[in-house]
């Protein structure tokens, strides 16, 4: 796994993606080959020609991403994928002839975009079918070995499996309180703890991974010492469950862990940046949102009776209580008998304008407004109601060190995780949040919009 945005991407999703680049490129070049009267070369190098591919080419791999193609990329139907790359080329039709409206000089002639996009599709096709079956197995996975009987193994061990794409794969574990051969989520257990030294002999994963239960009686220190400077790899389960998951374990997390690292918390000229970039970009989306608002609140108008917005005290930065603005997706009497209680699956009080809105997002549009105060910021953790914060921070050790940093729009746990309803699901969340504070920066908040464009268009997350 390699790691961009601040967050650890597979390798084999960035050896897919740069060889789609490659073939979607061929493919273009081959058709103006094909079906141009001119010589190709002075068409692409000298009539502009490569730059009117530029943006189909982006649009054909922005239409993948949109897909999943680049998150799931094992071909579980060839039926399916055939349909998935069929929308990817109309949606590169689609965006062709905006641009050739727009700026009649980036208009692709209408037999090469027809020649390169079927070339595109077919080769993807092949190429697919091909990597799903053969590659992972070309370039290999990366092994763990998973030593102890920490839960945070099992964790990272059901995250692997759910997730083949990222090149993870469990060799094996080592437990003192298991018979060996005992089937264990990803794998079996190869021995007891004692085995260390042959199970890496035989087996040689590529990371030892310690989760132990009881550190000063069990963990062998002399054998990992060894393994480390023989050049092997030795990780903490809390870092891997970081690396692979994306966020930070609050199973096994010490405060001496938080006092003393050196790169926990955001720094002041991150804040300062972010601050002023967010102040812009609200202002520049309150603009360009603003006839898609007049239409959701056109709408929320008509369907109920009630305000159009809804208004509600949530808690900021260093705690600080703030008025939030949404369109009011809910009853007006919503909460007048239960006082304030989490949204549900399927929740009763949704209108139904209101279910349409929440699961495009539109009504969190007004909170744009919020951004250009300053009470939020376009990336952050969720910002809470006061008396669901008192509760969660007196259950949740460090709840309270969310608010170190402005309340977000949207976040790292809005994208990664479902909509929490639970103290399970609350605590899930946090451990993203901790992880965005830790990583904070703005690789990682333009990965988060990216991928929050995607869940919006894909209705995903809302509730």
């Amino acid at each position: 796994m390699t790691r961009f945005f601040r967050v650890f991407v597979p390798a084999t999703s960035i050896a897919l993606l740069a060889s789609e680049i490659l073939l979607v490129t061929s493919a273009f070049v081959v058709a103006t080959y094909l079906v141009l009267e001119v010589y190709p070369i002075v068409f692409l190098l000298y009539d502009g020609g490569m730059a009117q591919l530029v943006p189909v080419i982006l649009s054909i791999l922005i239409g993948m991403h949109f897909s999943d193609l680049y998150s799931q990329f094992r071909v579980e139907s060839r039926i399916v994928l055939l349909q998935q790359l069929c929308l990817v080329i109309g949606f590169a039709f689609l965006t062709q002839g905006l641009l050739s409206y727009l700026s009649p000089g980036l208009r692709v002639p209408l037999r090469v975009m027809a020649m390169g996009s079927a070339l595109s599709m077919i080769a993807i096709f092949l190429w697919r079918i091909f990597f799903s079956a053969f590659t992972l197995h070309v370039m290999g996975r990366d092994t763990l070995l998973l030593l102890g009987g920490s839960p945070l193994l099992a964790e990272i061990a059901r995250d692997i499996e759910e997730h083949p794409e990222k090149g993870l794969a469990i060799s094996g574990y080592l437990r003192d309180d298991r018979e060996i051969g005992t089937q264990l989520t990803g794998g079996r257990v190869l021995g007891p703890v004692s085995s260390l030294r042959e199970a890496v002999q035989v087996n040689r994963p590529n990371r030892i991974v310690v989760g132990m239960s009881e550190r000063r009686m069990a963990m062998p220190v002399q054998e990992l010492l060894d393994l480390r400077f023989a050049g092997h790899i030795v990780e903490e389960a809390a870092f891997t469950l970081e690396r692979v998951c994306s966020r930070v374990s609050l199973r096994e997390l010490r405060p001496s862990q938080l006092i003393y690292s050196g790169d926990l918390g955001p720094r002041v000229q991150t804040l300062i940046v972010q601050t002023l970039t967010n102040r812009i970009l609200s202002a520049l989306g309150l603009v360009l949102a603003s006839p898609l608002m007049l239409l959701t609140a056109l709408a929320v108008r008509l369907s109920s009776s009630g305000p159009v917005l809804y208004r509600q005290v949530r808690v900021g930065l260093d705690g600080a209580p703030f008025t939030l603005y949404k369109f009011r997706s809910m009853r007006d009497d919503a909460e007048a008998l239960t006082g304030a209680v989490w949204a549900t699956k399927d929740d009763p009080r949704v209108t139904k304008v209101g279910r349409i809105i929440r699961k495009l997002r539109f009504d969190e549009l007004p909170q744009l407004v919020n951004g250009v105060k300053g009470d939020m910021s376009i990336v952050g953790p969720r910002p809470e109601r006061p008396e669901f914060v008192r509760e969660l921070s007196e259950k949740i050790p460090y709840y309270r060190q969310r608010h170190c940093v402005r309340p977000g729009i949207t976040g790292l746990a809005q994208i990664s995780y479902k909509y929490g309803d639970t103290m399970e699901d609350t605590i899930t969340k946090l451990e993203y949040d901790l992880y965005y504070i830790k990583h904070m920066s703005f690789s990682l908040d333009t990965y988060i919009i990216f991928h929050t464009v995607k869940a919006m268009l894909l209705s995903r997350g809302a509730q």
